[in-house]
């Protein structure tokens, strides 16, 4: 079994947007903010809505609403048919989708940019106008049921890792797996998607984010005469999620399936997140990550366990701060044949003990600053990724100047400011370590 718990998101806290001369923002009078990033490259563009609601806002018991309604809202209005959205958008030559997270969900289109207006036109229908069938809620409910079985239930690492995460999340929602548990997803109703849709599916809790080949004025028309006549909510504040406790002690699991052909050491820490003014920390941790396992070539880890002990086949650590509220810095470890997990934490636990005593490589800190230089130039030919990464930025508590001035923030990180945050945060008593095993092969945590 291939291990695969979507670490790729590395990579994204190391790419950057576009400079801050391209990007244009306003809100309209009902409250809907809007980002306008302009790249006239090609004559196209990309829509995305972001609603402020994720799978964490939701109430204890209906847990997957956020994401089950995400499915709905493909379902229809009074002016399109159930399906008729991506049917449009498909005739027009463009592509569309959606996603859902803790702390968001969106939805977006690629277009011609002479199809934005048509998009603005059906996406402002469904903000509001969203009607669901019995047939449509009921047919849906068991779309996602199915997805969980495919993409949870029939992976042991995905099961592992849902556990691991509500081991690190005693008390917040992040502990909650965004497609839900499935006994409170096989019961969630119509009246649950309604409710959810109604309380937070406004204009004054979304962001409007448009890139490519447009004219902020010719947009900000646009929005004008499609979204702005959508009354906002009075429903919607400022989230205010419960708190974690403190963590006084290290938590520690073990996982074990027939299906597994790799046994697995993962551990994650609580650490802080990217905060609005505040970035200095987060992008300790995002140089901290690169360091010590985002190359299995050059990193910490990988020179350490990959090619001068041998005792893993793969490595890596990982950290991802766009987060609202304390998310996680984590490592995992594949041992190589013949060694067991219990030799593989020992190994992991020294090589960061001997990278906490001896310091930063002079060299790899420099290449990996150089690095980053070389993706703030790539970034700026993926319009998509543009648009998500002030879309996840605005929906998790940051600002236009924290998304523009994050590259500087990664720039003025040093050495020191890399192994402070690394004492702060890789402490065991703020730790999950999990195993993941073959049923047969189990092994004893120490």
């Amino acid at each position: 079994m291939a291990f695969n718990l979507r670490w790729a998101t590395l990579a994204l806290a190391l790419a950057f947007p576009a400079h801050a001369d391209e990007v244009t923002t306003f809100q309209l009078s009902n409250g809907l903010d809007i980002v306008v990033i302009e790249d006239h490259r090609a004559p196209v563009v990309v829509q995305m809505v972001w609603y402020r609601a994720g799978a964490a806002d939701e109430a204890r018991g209906v847990s997957g609403v956020a994401h089950f309604l995400e499915h709905l809202m493909f379902k229809g209005t009074e002016k399109l048919a159930p399906g008729e959205f991506s049917k449009t958008v498909e005739a027009n030559g463009g592509s569309d989708n959606a996603f859902t997270s803790w702390d968001y969900t969106a939805y977006y289109q690629r277009v011609a940019a002479d199809r934005l207006a048509l998009m603005m036109e059906m996406e402002a229908d469904r903000m509001r106008n969203l009607l669901l069938s019995e047939d449509d809620w009921r047919t849906e409910r068991e779309v996602i049921i199915e997805e969980r079985n495919q993409r949870t239930d029939s992976d042991p690492s995905a099961l592992f890792s849902e556990q691991r995460r509500a081991a690190q999340y005693l008390n917040h929602p992040y502990g909650t797996p965004v497609i839900g548990w499935r006994h409170e997803m096989e019961a969630l109703t119509r009246q649950n998607a309604l409710d959810w849709y109604r309380k937070y599916y406004a204009p004054n809790n979304a962001t409007l984010v448009v890139a490519g080949d447009v004219q902020p004025e010719a947009v900000r028309a646009m929005a004008e005469t499609y979204y702005g006549p959508l009354a906002p909510s009075p429903e919607i504040v400022e989230r205010d999620r419960v708190k974690e406790p403190p963590q006084l002690a290290e938590r520690r699991l073990s996982y074990s399936d027939p299906r597994v052909s790799q046994p697995v050491l993962l551990r994650t820490y609580l650490a802080p997140e990217r905060d609005a003014g505040a970035q200095e920390k987060a992008a300790a941790l995002t140089m901290l990550a690169a360091l010590l396992g985002g190359s299995s070539q050059t990193s910490v880890l990988g020179r350490k366990l990959l090619f001068e002990t041998k005792e893993a086949i793969q490595v890596g650590a990982f950290y991802d701060g766009t987060s609202l509220d304390d998310t996680t810095f984590g490592f995992y470890v594949v041992p190589a044949e013949g060694v067991t997990l219990a030799q593989a934490e020992t190994a992991l636990d020294d090589t960061i003990a001997s990278f906490l005593e001896t310091g930063v490589d002079a060299a790899q800190f420099a290449r990996i600053k150089a690095q980053i230089h070389a993706d703030q130039i790539y970034a700026r030919d993926d319009t998509e990724g543009l648009a998500r990464q002030y879309g996840e930025a605005l929906t998790t508590g940051l600002t236009v100047k924290d998304v523009q001035d994050w590259p500087a923030t990664l720039d003025a990180v040093t050495e020191a400011d890399v192994l402070a945050a690394a004492r702060e945060v890789l402490d065991r008593r703020h730790a999950v370590t999990g195993w993941l095993m073959r049923d047969g092969q189990e092994e004893t945590m120490q």
